[in-house]
């Protein structure tokens, strides 16, 4: 992955845009240009853009992000991608024509030969470079346009939106379905109160997740934690803390069979199902009691998935 291509005498197969999620739909148009590139001896370029170009030109509109910029770029990793250019979006990127934006960046700067992109792409000022406008300029100046159709779902297109729609009422099943993967979400591991430890319940307290990243509605969830010591099993409180009149949204997991130290660690986060809602209880003893009916209750949810 990287922003400095090497020289490339065969030059590269590009595909652009913001890839939010990686779902199954943006996996299609990667797969393709990793098949084109394949064939023609050449390398496989993604452009996509950081921040979210919306949060530039039109911030009150910008969605939720399913994927920030770190997640993307571990998700990205795992793929057969030569490359993964990560340009950063300002004001004169957005006023770029799409002819500008074709010829001096995908062109000039990424040597691009051939251009594969989604049935419903648009870039350029006001996103009106769509695939009519891209078809033009790869008979103009000489390189291959090719469109990926809609990935299907229950008759609909696979969609950053859609799947923002499930997360968002806590459909994970639809969303894990749509990304091909469970919904996650990288953390560092921060230093909290001790409060889990002297409750016999240890918890690995994240640190705040950005803003932007879309969280599903708050709760009790079985999850599974990875970082790179290893992948246990988990149970995760996200919300607030009712009981000891905390309000604030925090990330808290419990992690089962595990016992070390992972502050200052990354941690990336599956969920798996919601068990109950945050709630707040009568005394300390009554949240224990609790605590302790959650763990074998994710337990044998993990053990099912």
């Amino acid at each position: 992955m990287s922003d400095v291509l090497p020289p490339l005498p065969k030059g590269t197969v590009v595909t652009v845009g913001t890839f939010d999620g990686v779902h199954l739909g943006h996996r299609a148009v990667l797969n393709e240009i990793v098949k084109r590139a394949r064939a023609s001896g050449r390398r496989s370029v993604l452009v996509t853009f950081e921040p979210h170009p919306l949060q530039v030109v039109n911030p009150a509109a910008a969605p939720p992000l399913l994927t920030t910029g770190r997640e993307r770029r571990e998700i990205l990793a795992q793929t057969e991608l030569d490359y993964a250019i990560f340009l950063k979006f300002d004001r004169a990127m957005a006023a770029m024509s799409p002819e500008t934006f074709v010829r001096q960046i995908l062109r000039q700067r990424y040597h691009m030969e051939e251009l594969v992109i989604g049935y419903d792409h648009g870039f350029g000022r006001g996103r009106s470079g769509g695939v009519d406008t891209v078809k033009r300029l790869g008979k103009s100046d000489g390189f291959v346009v090719d469109v990926v159709d809609a990935v299907g779902d229950h008759g609909f297109p696979v969609s950053s939106t859609h799947i923002r729609r499930a997360i968002a009422g806590g459909d994970l099943a639809t969303a894990e379905r749509l990304l091909g993967r469970p919904y996650q979400v990288s953390a560092r591991v921060t230093r909290g109160e001790g409060r889990g430890r002297t409750l016999g319940i240890p918890t690995a307290n994240l640190d705040a997740v950005p803003p932007e990243k879309l969280l599903p509605p708050d709760g009790v969830y079985a999850v599974w934690v990875e970082w790179a010591g290893g992948r246990v099993g988990a149970m995760m409180n996200q919300g607030g803390k009712p009981t000891f009149g905390e309000c604030g949204r925090s990330l808290e997991v419990h992690l089962f069979g595990f016992e070390g130290d992972l502050y200052g660690q990354w941690l990336r986060v599956e969920w798996v199902q919601r068990l109950r809602d945050v709630k707040k209880f009568r005394s300390v003893e009554e949240l224990t009691r609790q605590l302790h009916q959650d763990r074998t209750a994710a337990l044998d949810v993990l053990r099912a998935s």
